[in-house]
């Protein structure tokens, strides 16, 4: 299997290098870039298994660099190391599309569990067949255009709103707990704050339901989620 390649961008020096030797250690290619900037120049010009992003970075902040990589159409995993740990924080940096966050200050063992759970979750996504396209009742998804349309009326979504909408149609009828929706919408074992979930789903009824006469998603009390035909 060919050795997975890792962009650290770290500005503090002494974490980076601990880091480095302990993803060399386990086997990973590596290479730090100092703050955002560099970090841009180092995706654009070469390929990526995933990426350690620093929230706090000098020239160009985490945020920017993961919100510049995705509109770019780069889909490469990231896991955010962030010194804060507010609901919000996490919710924003997973809405840029973030794949996962560790919280500093880390166990390594944690981020080590975390990098390869990304890792494998790419691998799956890569080589699983996908259909092109979903349906629940009148809402249906074009997952290679990336368009939601309800009837007649195209829908918006954010990258995380539409992973979740996608998962969420492909399990019609069936209730999902929130540790399967964050392990298979987040891409990992999530442990903590599962009302990232409860987040989402609010935004996507916003957008899904509530302009139309039928909601389609549903709240099994104590239980999780389903997506529905309410015929």
């Amino acid at each position: 299997m060919e050795q997975a390649k890792i962009l650290i961008v770290e500005d503090a020096a002494n974490i980076a290098r601990v880091v480095q030797l302990e993803l060399e250690h386990e086997g990973y290619a590596t290479v730090i870039a100092a703050d955002g900037g560099t970090a841009l120049k180092q995706l654009e010009s070469e390929h990526w298994s995933l990426v350690l992003l620093d929230v706090m970075l000098p020239v160009l902040s985490g945020m920017e660099v993961l919100r510049r990589m995705r509109t770019a159409g780069n889909q490469t995993p990231v896991i955010l190391l962030t010194a804060r740990d507010t609901i919000v924080d996490k919710v924003m940096g997973l809405d840029q599309g973030a794949n996962d966050y560790v919280t500093k200050p880390f166990e390594i063992e944690e981020l080590l569990a975390r990098i390869r759970a990304c890792l494998r979750i790419k691998i799956v996504t890569v080589t699983d067949t996908v259909d092109e396209s979903l349906k629940v009742a009148d809402l249906s998804i074009n997952e290679q255009m990336r368009e939601v349309q309800r009837g007649d009326v195209l829908i918006e979504c954010t990258p995380r709103e539409f992973d979740l909408l996608v998962y969420l149609m492909r399990h019609p009828h069936q209730v999902l707990n929130r540790e399967q929706i964050l392990e298979h919408v987040w891409g990992f074992d999530y442990y903590g704050d599962t009302n990232v979930v409860d987040v989402y789903i609010r935004y996507l009824r916003q957008k899904v339901d509530k302009p139309f006469d039928k909601p389609l998603i549903h709240t099994v009390r104590g239980v999780g989620y389903v997506i529905k035909d309410p015929k």
